[in-house]
């Protein structure tokens, strides 16, 4: 099993930025796509970005392409979130999972949930 940690959340004014990691213990995840979702107050969790084992594919959902970056260094077992030009509707609780990616709307979460990192952006 795989745990991971989120950390890089916090506070802004929109039109910021943040960049959040994910740090994965437990095993190496370098072999596996790496996602990051999103779970805003009284809504579901979101899928946001997903970035193939060895970087070279990245996916986004439409409402975040050009804004964040999706990252890996796996010599450190780490996932980045790049987020620029940050909207109030980007506030949420994100995430970093192992995925099994098969588009935007089928991508598969494979371990228990970290605890996230809070991301709040003030209009």
């Amino acid at each position: 099993q795989v745990q991971l940690v989120e950390s890089g959340g916090g506070l802004v004014q929109a039109g910021g930025s943040l960049r959040l990691s994910c740090v994965a213990s437990g095993r190496t995840v370098s072999s596996y796509a790496m996602g990051w979702f999103r779970q805003a107050p009284g809504k579901e969790r979101e899928f946001v970005a997903a970035i193939s084992w060895n970087g070279d594919t990245t996916y986004y959902t439409d409402s975040v392409k050009g804004r964040f970056t999706i990252s890996r260094d796996n010599a450190k077992n780490t996932v980045y979130l790049q987020m620029n030009s940050l909207k109030p509707e980007d506030t949420a609780v994100y995430y970093c999972n192992v995925v099994d990616y098969y588009s935007n709307y089928d991508v598969t979460p494979r371990h228990s949930w970290g605890q996230g990192t809070q991301v709040t952006v003030s209009s």
